[in-house]
């Protein structure tokens, strides 16, 4: 009976210091499993690990942050949700063909912008590219990499996300996807700092020849994840 009143308070206690070791806003796990979130973005949430990935990033509650290339939103919702009504999110390629979600629009927080360059220098705490950055490699991903270097602060986060490409995968970018050398070199090579590497976003059973959007992947592709930073100095 005492060694299980004894698991009792140390679970209590794990959550305790769980929920107190990112000061995220206060309701954020709430939020994050309630009808704040669209249905379809909760379903994603066993391989993108939305706690988690703010928690590498170390978002706090009204931090300054921002998504680019966001798509359907699904980043700009946690990341509103993370920060809270005292924070800002800068949202840069929200919509697509079916053009911009409008709770995402609606919220209060929320700030569209048209190009990365609009989000004033050395403003944000937290950058998150996520899923995109097989589309700039070599010159491309000079320019676009130094736009995101221009939006952190000195000594800001950016958190890279994609799904990953064999080494040898010369067709990378038709597949939608990157290899990590080439991913590392991009990022070192625009000035940035590689703090770490997590992997709670691989998935062995993805073997990186087939397409992203095969049905056989079902969206839970093997990615990698870099913690970057923009040097203080």
């Amino acid at each position: 009976m005492k060694i299980s009143i004894l698991k009792t308070i140390l679970s209590i206690c794990s959550l305790f210091m769980l929920s107190g070791a990112m000061a995220v806003a206060p309701d954020f796990i709430e939020k994050l499993n309630s009808d704040a979130r669209p249905a379809e973005d909760r379903a994603r949430d066993g391989s993108r690990r939305p706690y988690q990935v703010m928690e590498l990033a170390g978002v706090e509650e009204g931090m300054t942050v921002a998504d680019i290339i966001s798509g359907g939103g699904w980043y700009v919702r946690v990341l509103s949700l993370a920060v809270g009504e005292e924070g800002t999110v800068y949202t840069q390629g929200l919509g697509g063909r079916g053009g911009q979600p409008a709770d995402v629009l609606a919220m209060s927080n929320v700030e569209p912008v048209a190009t990365i360059s609009d989000i004033p220098d050395n403003s944000v705490d937290v950058l998150v590219f996520a899923l995109e950055s097989h589309h700039f490699a070599g010159e491309a991903g000079t320019d676009m990499y130094g736009e995101i270097y221009d939006a952190l602060k000195p000594g800001g986060t950016l958190i890279v996300i994609d799904h990953i490409a064999e080494a040898d995968n010369a067709n990378f970018i038709d597949m939608h996807r990157m290899p990590i050398a080439v991913a590392r070199e991009t990022i070192t090579a625009s000035g940035f700092v590689i703090e770490s590497e997590s992997d709670i976003l691989r998935n062995n059973v993805d073997d990186h020849i087939r397409m992203i959007f095969d049905p056989v992947l079902g969206r839970n592709t093997d990615r990698f994840l870099f913690v970057v930073k923009k040097p203080t100095m």
